[in-house]
């Protein structure tokens, strides 16, 4: 697995380390849609909870498109993810 696959945000820390949260060469899952991470691009890590890239644009695209009428900037995001991702 590819550290650099998974983010951990959130990560408790020891008030007298500096060390950065290690990822563990385990698969990650999604808490959302189940997928590990070596079937989506980029997963987050939270505490007690993980989301992959693809359930996070689709909640950021169901916040966006919620008044219906995104502005332009935020659909040329929409447009280069999907985009991208359908690649």
């Amino acid at each position: 697995m590819s550290k650099d696959k998974v983010v951990a945000l959130g990560a408790k820390r020891d008030k007298h380390s500096h060390k950065e949260a290690s990822v563990s060469d385990e698969a990650v899952y999604c808490s959302f849609c189940g997928r590990p991470n070596t079937q989506v691009l980029k997963m987050v890590q939270g505490p007690g909870v993980n989301i992959c890239s693809e359930c996070a644009m689709i909640a950021v695209q169901y916040l966006i498109l919620n008044d219906r009428v995104p502005s332009a900037e935020a659909q040329q995001i929409l447009d280069a993810f999907w985009g991208k991702a359908r690649k």
